[in-house]
């Protein structure tokens, strides 16, 4: 029986300890939506937007000592109704990876879509703008818009859990999430 209580009790101070590095780590994360412009080309509707504060302390560390990391993007066209439900249109993720080489001493960012699509630079600033911005995101062609009509565009930026068992430390990074930013429009 006293067993029982005894490992009652280690699981509950566990429990506080991982309570406690949560709110800890959500203080210090104010990662957010900046610099949302929507535009078209003839063709084709285009979202630029970057993530501002991306990078803690705690995230640059474990970037700089070979953990991987990937910026997740969500995107959504919405057509706004106003007595109904909005008619979502498109839904895009796009995501960004950044990656350290320590022999080499340099930063490689690879996106899985839009121009540009790989960067390597020695900078971690470089790096970290490049990694932050979405430049150019086709999110539907022209012809699926109807003229004149209200739309909405939302969209949000992730950072990955990333976790290592084997790692002699166990690294464990918490997943940051920016709230949704919008924007309206008219076509």
């Amino acid at each position: 029986m006293l067993a029982l209580i005894n490992l009652k009790v280690w699981i509950v101070f566990i429990a506080i300890i991982f309570m406690l590095q949560n709110l800890v780590f959500a203080k210090e994360q104010n990662a957010r939506l900046a610099n949302m412009t929507v535009t078209n080309t003839r063709d084709d509707l285009l979202l630029y937007l970057n993530v501002e504060e991306a990078f803690s302390k705690e995230t640059k560390k474990a970037l700089l000592s070979g953990i991987p990391m990937t910026l997740r993007f969500i995107t959504t066209l919405y057509q706004v109704n106003t007595f109904w439900f909005d008619n979502k249109i498109v839904e895009i993720t796009t995501t960004h990876t950044i990656k350290y080489d320590n022999l080499k001493k340099e930063f490689i960012v690879t996106r899985s879509s839009g121009s540009g699509a790989h960067f390597v630079t020695n900078f971690f600033e470089e790096a970290q703008k490049f990694m932050a911005q979405v430049d150019g995101l086709k999110i539907v062609s022209l012809g699926r818009l109807k003229k004149g009509e209200k739309y909405q565009i939302r969209a949000k930026a992730e950072l990955g859990k990333l976790t290592l068992p084997f790692y002699p430390h166990y690294v464990s990074l918490k997943d940051f999430e920016t709230d949704w930013h919008t924007t309206d429009f008219i076509y």
